[in-house]
C-alpha cells in the first residue's frame, strides 16, 4: 500500500475544494496563496515576488501556468519566460524569452533593441528595463514569470535580484520556479516562497482516478508508492498502466520512469534522433539536430512524427521541446558518458560551422573539451570577451577554463593566461587574478612576456590597494621591457602607484614621462592610465587647477572618467560646470552610475542640500551593493555620518561608524584609515571627549598631512576646532598652516581662500581674519562653509560685546536651518545672550523631524511623492526634478517606509489627504 505521507502541503484548505482538479491535485493550498498574491497586486497593494521550489516533476510549471491563467483572467499582461540549461551564456535570454513573446508582448522589439544597444552597461540596462516595465504597468497590472530560474543566465539573475525592489511600488508580480532557492534577494522584501512537497496519499489517489477512472486497485496503489509523491512520475506510471495494465510482468522500475516503455518501442533512427536532441537541450531546432545527425532536416520527418506521437516531444512552431525535462534526462542518461562527451564536442563544432555564435557553442565545450583542444580554447576566450561587460563572473570562469585547457608548456599559455588575469580582475576576483599571474610568472616567461604580465597585474594590485608591490613590480618590469606600448603602460601604472606616496613631485615627473611615452606609442590604454595618474597626483597635491586639466582631458578621451572630472571641478568650486556635466551624463547611459551619483552627492553636500546629498549617498551605496563592488563604502558612510551629526542624529552617526569600522578592517588602506580616524574624532568630539578627539585628528596624519586627504579638506576648520577644544594648539596651528598652503596653491578657489582665513582666525582669535573669511565665502558656492565662518565670527563678536554679532549669527542660523542642519542651527541659537536679543525670533529649539508620517518626509521626498501621486513614472519624475532615476528610487523607498505604504495607489491617497488638509487649514 502507499505509505502515509504528511498531509500539510497537499491537502485542500477549507472552502477551496473547487480548486482540486486534474493536473492540480494536492496543490490547492499553494494555488490559493498565489491567487491571493495576484488579487493583492491587482488591487493596488504594490509589487510582490513568489518563488515556487521543488524537485523536477513536482508540479512547479503546472502551478505556474495555472497562476498565469488566473492573472490573465484578472486583466494582467503576462510574460512567461523559461531559462534553459545550455543558454546560460546569452545575456538576458531567460527574461527576454518571455518579455518579447507575450500576447500582447510586454516589450516591443524596438524597446529590446534599444536595450541590446547598451548591453555592456548592467546598471543602465536594468534601470531602463525597469522603466519600461513601470510604464507598461501604469494602467494594467503585470505578471512576469520565469520557469527554471536555476538555469537563468547571469544578467537575468542580476536583473531579477534588482528589479523587484525597484518596482515594488508598481503592480508587478514576479513568479519564479526553481529546483532550489536562487537567493535573488536585492534591497526589497524577501519573496513568498512555496516549497512543493510530495503529493499526499489522497492527492495521488485522485490523480489515479483522473487517469484510470473509477476506483484505484490495490496493485496500482502499491506501484504508485514508487513515484515518491512526484506527480509527473506518477502520471507517467499511470499512463503506462493504462496502456499495459497493472499486472504486467515488466519490473516496476520501468513503470517508475514510464518513458522507457515508449523508448523501447521506437525505431532505432527515432531513438538516435532523440538522443541527439537530448544533447542539444530541452528545446532544440530541427536544423541543429539534423546537422548533428548528419542528415538533411527534410529527411527526419518520420522520426519527428514518431517522437511527437509518443508524447515525448512537443512542437511549438519554432523548436522541438521535450515535454518535460525529466524525459530529456531519461533519454540523455541512456547515453554512455564517452558518447555524450563526443556528441557535445561535435555539436559545438557543427554550431560554429553553421555560423552560430560562441555563446551557442561554448556550453557544449564546457561539457566536452579536453586539454589541447585549440578550437575550444579560442571559443572560450571569444565568449569570455563577449560577455565580460555584463557577466564578468561568467567571463572569468570561461577565461580560467580556457587556461586550464592549455597544455603546460604550450607557447599560447601566456596569452591565454593574460586574458584570464584581466577577466578575473574585472570580475573583482583580485586574489585569484594575482595568484594566476604569479603562477604564470613562475614559469619564467621571456622578458617581454614577463613585462606584459606585470602590466596587467598592475590593475589587480591597484584594486588590492597594494601600491608598494605595484611600485616594486612595475620598476622591475621596466628594467626588462622592450615593447614601447608595454613600457608606456608600466610607467603610467608606476605613476598611479606613486600618487599614493609622499614624493608627489617625483610622481608628477613619472606621470608626465608616461604621457609622453603613451603619445609616442599611440596606445590608448597607456594614455588613459597616464592622464588618470596625473589627475590623481594633482588632486592629492592640492593643485586643483592641474587636477581639472588632467581629468577633463581624461573624460573627453574616455567618458567613463566623467565622475573624476566632476569631483575635480567641485574642488575648484566650479559647481555650475559640474551641474552641466552631471545633467549631460544622466541623459546618456552612464558607464559608472555609482561613481556618477557619488559625484552628485558630493556636489549636493557642497551646496548644503543635505537631504538630497544623503539620498544620493544611499543610492550610490545601493548601486555598489548591486554590483558587489563596495569600493567607496567608507567615504559614503563617513559623509552620511557627518550629515547625521549636522542634523543632530548621533545614533545614526554611530551606526554609520560601525559600518566604517567593518569596511576598514576589510580594506585597510591609508586613505580609508585617515577618513575613518577623522570620523572617529568627530563622533568623540560630539560626545564631549575632546582630548580623545584631538588625538584621533593627530592620528589622521600618520601617513600624510591632513590636507592631503581630499575628502577631508572641507572639514579642516572642524579639525582645527577639535584640536583647540582638545587643548592641542600645536595641532591647530599645523592644520591652519596646511590650509594656508592649500590656499596659496589655489588662489582662484574661494573656499580654499576663505577656509584658510577661517582656520587662522580661530587659531589666533582674530576677528578681522574671521570677517575676511566671511567676505570671501560670500563669493563662493558653499553655504555651510559660510554658515560656519559666520557662526564663529558671531560668537567672537558676541564675546567682545559687539552688536555686529547678531547679523552674523542670524545668517549662520538661517543657512543651517534651510540646509536641514538642525543641530548646528540649534547650537547657534543656544547662546542665551543672543537668543534674548533676537526680537521677532522664536527662542525654542528647532522641532526634530519625526521618524514616521507625512511630517517625516524631506522637502525632496515630498516633491517626489506629489509627482508619483500625480501619475509620474520614476523616470519622468527624475526628468522633472533634474535628478537621476536611481535617486528617485531611493526617495521613493524612503517615502514608502516613512508612510508605511507599499503601492503608488496608497501613496496617492495619502498625498490627496494631506493636500486637502493643507487647503482646509490654509497651509
Amino acid at each position: 500500500m502507499i505509505t502515509d505521507r504528511p498531509q500539510g502541503e497537499g491537502t485542500a484548505v477549507p472552502g477551496s475544494t473547487a480548486l482540486s482538479r486534474p493536473g492540480l491535485r494536492g496543490r490547492e493550498a499553494e494555488l490559493e496563496r498565489l491567487r491571493a498574491l495576484v488579487e493583492a497586486v491587482r488591487d493596488g497593494e504594490g509589487g510582490a515576488t513568489a518563488l515556487i521550489l521543488g524537485e523536477p516533476g513536482i508540479g512547479k510549471t503546472v502551478l505556474l501556468r495555472e497562476t498565469l491563467s488566473i492573472a490573465r483572467a484578472h486583466g494582467f499582461v503576462v510574460s512567461h519566460g523559461r531559462a534553459e540549461e545550455l543558454h546560460e551564456l546569452a545575456p538576458l535570454a531567460s527574461l527576454a524569452s518571455g518579455l518579447l513573446h507575450g500576447d500582447p508582448p510586454l516589450l516591443s522589439s524596438t524597446d529590446f533593441a534599444d536595450l541590446a544597444g547598451h548591453h555592456d552597461q548592467r546598471i543602465w540596462l536594468v534601470e531602463r528595463l525597469a522603466q519600461l516595465i513601470e510604464e507598461r504597468s501604469a494602467g494594467t497590472p503585470v505578471l512576469i514569470a520565469v520557469d527554471d530560474v536555476h538555469w537563468a543566465d547571469p544578467l537575468s539573475r542580476f536583473a531579477l535580484s534588482v528589479m523587484p525592489a525597484r518596482l515594488l511600488s508598481s503592480p508587478v508580480l514576479w513568479l519564479l520556479t526553481g529546483r532550489n532557492d536562487p537567493e535573488l534577494y536585492g534591497q526589497g522584501p524577501r519573496p513568498t516562497t512555496l516549497p512543493l512537497r510530495p503529493l499526499s496519499d489522497t492527492a495521488l489517489a485522485e490523480l489515479a482516478r483522473d487517469v484510470l477512472g473509477g476506483d484505484v486497485p490495490a496493485r496500482v496503489a502499491e506501484l504508485l508508492d514508487g513515484a515518491g509523491g512526484n506527480p509527473f512520475l506518477a502520471a507517467e506510471m499511470l499512463t503506462g498502466i493504462a496502456a499495459s495494465g497493472a499486472d504486467t510482468s515488466e519490473p516496476p522500475e520501468r513503470l517508475v520512469l514510464g518513458v522507457r516503455d515508449r523508448l523501447a518501442d521506437l525505431r532505432p533512427d527515432t531513438l538516435h534522433f532523440l538522443r541527439i536532441g537530448s544533447v542539444l537541450g530541452r528545446a532544440f531546432s530541427l536544423a541543429d539536430a539534423a546537422a548533428l545527425c548528419g542528415r538533411p532536416a527534410s529527411g527526419l520527418s518520420a522520426e519527428v512524427d514518431e517522437a511527437l506521437a509518443a508524447a515525448l516531444l512537443h512542437d511549438d512552431g519554432e523548436r522541438l521541446l521535450f515535454r518535460h525535462d525529466l524525459l530529456r534526462q531519461a533519454v540523455y542518461a541512456d547515453l554512455a558518458p564517452s558518447v555524450r562527451r563526443a556528441l557535445h564536442r561535435e555539436a559545438a563544432s557543427r554550431l560554429v560551422a553553421a555560423g552560430r555564435s560562441s555563446t551557442d557553442a561554448v556550453p557544449h565545450l564546457l561539457k566536452s573539451a579536453e586539454p589541447g583542444d585549440q578550437e575550444a580554447i579560442g571559443l572560450l576566450g571569444t565568449a569570455a570577451a563577449d560577455v565580460s561587460a555584463v557577466m564578468p563572473d561568467l567571463a572569468a570562469d570561461l577565461a580560467v577554463r580556457a587556461l586550464e585547457l592549455v597544455p603546460p608548456h604550450a607557447p599560447m599559455m601566456f596569452d591565454v593566461g593574460e586574458r584570464a588575469i584581466v577577466a578575473l580582475t574585472r570580475a573583482g576576483r583580485y586574489t585569484q587574478a594575482r595568484d594566476t599571474g604569479d603562477t604564470l610568472l613562475a614559469r619564467q616567461p621571456p622578458l617581454d612576456v614577463f613585462a606584459r604580465l606585470q602590466s596587467v597585474l598592475g590593475d589587480t594590485l591597484w584594486h588590492l590597494d597594494d601600491v608598494h608591490e605595484l611600485t616594486r613590480r612595475s620598476t622591475a618590469a621596466l628594467a626588462a621591457v622592450t615593447d614601447p606600448v608595454i613600457r608606456a603602460r608600466l610607467t603610467a601604472r608606476q605613476a598611479l602607484a606613486r600618487s599614493r606616496g609622499s614624493d608627489l613631485g617625483a610622481a608628477r615627473e613619472t606621470g608626465e614621462r608616461a604621457l609622453a611615452e603613451a603619445a609616442r606609442s599611440g596606445d590608448r590604454e597607456a594614455r588613459v592610465l597616464a592622464l588618470w595618474g596625473l589627475g590623481e597626483i594633482a588632486l592629492n597635491a592640492g593643485d586643483c587647477a592641474a587636477a581639472v586639466e588632467h581629468h577633463t582631458a581624461l573624460s573627453v578621451f574616455d567618458a567613463a572618467f566623467l565622475p573624476e572630472e566632476a569631483v575635480a571641478r567641485i574642488h575648484m568650486d566650479d559647481f555650475d560646470t559640474v551641474r552641466r556635466l552631471l545633467r549631460t551624463a544622466a541623459d546618456d547611459a552612464p558607464l559608472r552610475p555609482a561613481m556618477l551619483i557619488w559625484a552628485q552627492g558630493t556636489l549636493n553636500m557642497g551646496l548644503g542640500r543635505l537631504d538630497d546629498a544623503d539620498a544620493d549617498l544611499v543610492t550610490a551605496e545601493r548601486l555598489e551593493a548591486d554590483l558587489h563592488v563596495p569600493g567607496n563604502l567608507v567615504n559614503i558612510r563617513v559623509n552620511r555620518g557627518i550629515l547625521a551629526l549636522l542634523r543632530g542624529d548621533r545614533e545614526a552617526a554611530r551606526e554609520h561608524l560601525d559600518v566604517v569600522r567593518a569596511a576598514v578592517a576589510d580594506r585597510p588602506n591609508t586613505g580609508n584609515h585617515a577618513t575613518h580616524r577623522y570620523f572617529e574624532a568627530v563622533v568623540a568630539d560630539a560626545a564631549g571627549d575632546h582630548a580623545a578627539a584631538a588625538e584621533l585628528v593627530r592620528s589622521v596624519q600618520r601617513d600624510h598631512p591632513f590636507l592631503r586627504w581630499r575628502l577631508l579638506r572641507p572639514h579642516v576648520v572642524q579639525a582645527v576646532r577639535i584640536a583647540l577644544r582638545g587643548g592641542d594648539r600645536n595641532l591647530a596651528e599645523d592644520l591652519a598652516a596646511q590650509a594656508a598652503e592649500h590656499a596659496t596653491r589655489n588662489p582662484s578657489v574661494p573656499t580654499a581662500q576663505g577656509t584658510a582665513a577661517h582656520a587662522a582666525g580661530l587659531v589666533n582669535a582674530d576677528h578681522a581674519l574671521l570677517e575676511r573669511a566671511v567676505r570671501i565665502l560670500l563669493t563662493g558656492p558653499r553655504p555651510l562653509s559660510l554658515a560656519a565662518a559666520s557662526a564663529d565670527l558671531g560668537r567672537a563678536l558676541l564675546a567682545a560685546g559687539d552688536p555686529a554679532a547678531t547679523p552674523a549669527l542670524t545668517r549662520a542660523h538661517d543657512i543651517y536651518a534651510q540646509a536641514g542642519a538642525d543641530a548646528e542651527a540649534d547650537r547657534v541659537r543656544a547662546d542665551p545672550e543672543r537668543a534674548t536679543h533676537r526680537s521677532g525670533r522664536r527662542t525654542g529649539r528647532l522641532r526634530p523631524r519625526p521618524g514616521q508620517g507625512w511630517d517625516a518626509l524631506t522637502a525632496s521626498e515630498r516633491k517626489v511623492a506629489r509627482l508619483i501621486a500625480a501619475g509620474h513614472t520614476n523616470r519622468s519624475a527624475a526628468e522633472t526634478l533634474v535628478v537621476s532615476p536611481h535617486t528617485v528610487n531611493t526617495h521613493l523607498a524612503s517615502i514608502f517606509r516613512k508612510l508605511s505604504v507599499r503601492s503608488r495607489v496608497h501613496l496617492a491617497r495619502i498625498v490627496l489627504a494631506e493636500d486637502d488638509a493643507g487647503t482646509a487649514t490654509g497651509g
